[in-house]
């Protein structure tokens, strides 16, 4: 779901409870996308949830921007899933984002694959699935049907944009995109651009699908069941990337799976509890991801530049008057901490508003969507006061 853990599912007591996916259609002809790289794309479908009521004076919407393998399923029940929302422990009566006091809004990402328009949509030209005929996209395109959105909702101006790791760059191009469209921003294990190192990662996973017989250059959608062993081993590796070091060991140490002696057969694939772990997410992965909605997604984690060079960062952020949060966690090693002080540092040279965390937790990338009470007593107050401020 994340960077990427599920939650369990919370009691209906604290929950929004059953929800349905919305579904909105944008940029349709004669006015369609004008994409990054110059072509362009529409009609644009895209799968929304929203959680609450919004106010009679429009104040109090927030946009929760998801990372590279969430969806629009971000709190409740839907009748079809098993597993509550992605972060249903942060949404609902009470909660951090409490629906009782807030409107918060959760779409599924342009080029993805939970229902809007994405390469295993049918291209209206050819009336099959795009494939990889899909157009690149970028995350500025991303944010861009975004913004669309929360105009086709009749909302002017948003209380706040929240989103980790990926979602975190959506908030961060949005703000400087869309300065006019957001009070507050709210960027959680996130950077203003992936690191070299973030960028092999993605780069492995990639070969992985690539390599997989079943690819069939992205056009396997007729094919049965595509590449579930490259996608799975695409998985396997991020969510190693997602961990922390000492989380690793806590919950698995080098403790055997079944076994009380090694079997020191080569074949032999699960026997430690950190290999059959890993297994189990590639394995549950490929049951609800796109292959070549991964391929496309971690394309735009890669290409991400909110600004050429650390020097131009305070300038493309220059425009915005929204007040930002911006947190790390100190076991992170794929988003860090100096990646976050480079933001709040551009931010300060602008004279805007910006609170700073640094959160310690053992459980690395993932920590923003387990340790919920430590994010909430940085948030929660931090929404209080944008909105107390927006409405005097």
């Amino acid at each position: 779901m994340s960077a990427e853990t599920e939650t369990t599912s919370s009691s209906d007591i604290d929950s929004v409870g059953l929800v349905e996916t919305q579904f909105a259609e944008l940029f349709a002809p004669p006015n369609p996308l004008t994409l990054r790289e110059g072509t362009t794309l529409g009609p644009i479908t895209v799968a929304y949830q929203t959680y609450g009521e919004l106010s009679p004076e429009k104040d109090n919407a927030i946009y929760i921007c998801h990372a590279l393998t969430g969806d629009m399923h971000a709190a409740g029940r839907m009748e079809k899933r098993r597993k509550s929302g992605w972060w249903d422990g942060c949404i609902g009566p009470g909660k951090t984002l409490d629906t009782n006091r807030y409107f918060v809004i959760c779409a599924n990402v342009l080029g993805g694959c939970q229902g809007t328009t994405g390469p295993a949509s049918i291209n209206p030209d050819t009336g099959t699935p795009y494939g990889i005929e899909f157009p690149f996209v970028t995350v500025e395109d991303i944010v861009n049907v975004h913004s669309e959105l929360v105009r086709h909702l009749g909302i002017e101006r948003l209380l706040g944009v929240v989103g980790g790791s990926l979602g975190g760059m959506q908030v961060l191009q949005w703000a400087a995109k869309h300065p006019d469209q957001l009070s507050a921003a709210i960027v959680l294990a996130s950077a203003a651009r992936l690191s070299a190192q973030g960028i092999a990662f993605n780069a492995v996973g990639r070969r992985a699908i690539y390599a997989d017989p079943n690819f069939k250059e992205g056009q396997f959608y007729d094919e049965g069941e595509g590449p579930r062993f490259g996608l799975a081993l695409a998985r396997m590796v991020a969510h190693i990337t997602y961990l922390s070091e000492d989380s690793i060991e806590l919950k698995f140490g080098r403790r055997l799976q079944d076994n009380d002696s090694l079997s020191h057969e080569l074949h032999a694939e699960t026997e430690f509890q950190i290999e059959s772990y890993l297994h189990y997410q590639g394995k549950r992965f490929v049951e609800r991801f796109d292959a070549n909605s991964y391929l496309y997604l971690t394309k735009a984690m890669d290409y991400f530049e909110l600004a050429p060079n650390p020097g131009d960062l305070s300038a493309a952020l220059s425009k915005t008057d929204a007040r930002f949060l911006i947190v790390s966690y100190d076991t992170d090693w794929l988003f860090t901490t100096t990646q976050s002080k480079e933001i709040v540092s551009a931010l300060l040279s602008q004279q805007k508003h910006v609170t700073f965390s640094e959160l310690s937790s053992p459980y690395g990338h993932d920590s923003f969507l387990i340790e919920l009470d430590k994010l909430g007593a940085l948030v929660e107050p931090f929404l209080q006061q944008t909105l107390a401020t927006s409405r005097r």
